[in-house]
């Protein structure tokens, strides 16, 4: 029998499973990040997005739930943009659980933030992933356009 999918927004009682997969996803990438981020970005995370337009720019999060029990995540956010009107939605991270990869948890997380993005009003949604990423790459080839661009950071 396969396994029944969720996607849903993280909620406040969801602390302890974000906190595991979001640390999995850092690992994957050989990253940490410090205490106080944890505890910052899932209150962003938990705020009301309506309330104002400051809020509106948090990052927003959903789980993939399998069966009930967690096991993906999404980051996303909205911005705006100098060359169009509508805001922009960058996907800043996904992560799905080892055990789950390849059964469409990553695509059902992708396509829920094109949904919301979409609701938004907002119909652009971008992201990054590193060069070695091929098995994530399979997937984004199928349901993004790869772009030209190079990134630069300081």
């Amino acid at each position: 029998m396969a396994a029944t999918l969720q996607i849903r927004p993280v909620e406040a009682g969801d602390e302890a499973e974000w906190r595991r997969l979001w640390t999995l996803y850092l690992e994957f990438y050989e990253s940490s990040v410090p205490e106080e981020v944890y505890l910052t970005t899932f209150a962003r995370i938990i705020s009301d997005h309506a309330a104002n337009d400051a809020t509106f720019y948090n990052p927003r999060g959903l789980l993939a739930l399998s069966d009930g029990h967690p096991v993906g995540l999404v980051h996303y956010f909205y911005h705006r943009h100098c060359w169009q009107v509508d805001h922009v939605c960058y996907l800043q991270d996904l992560f799905a659980s080892p055990e789950v990869r390849g059964t469409g948890v990553g695509r059902a997380l992708i396509e829920a933030v094109y949904a919301r993005a979409d609701a938004e009003g907002c119909p652009r949604v971008y992201w990054m992933t590193q060069e070695f990423n091929t098995e994530a790459r399979k997937l984004y080839d199928r349901i993004a356009t790869l772009t030209p661009f190079v990134k630069y950071s300081r």
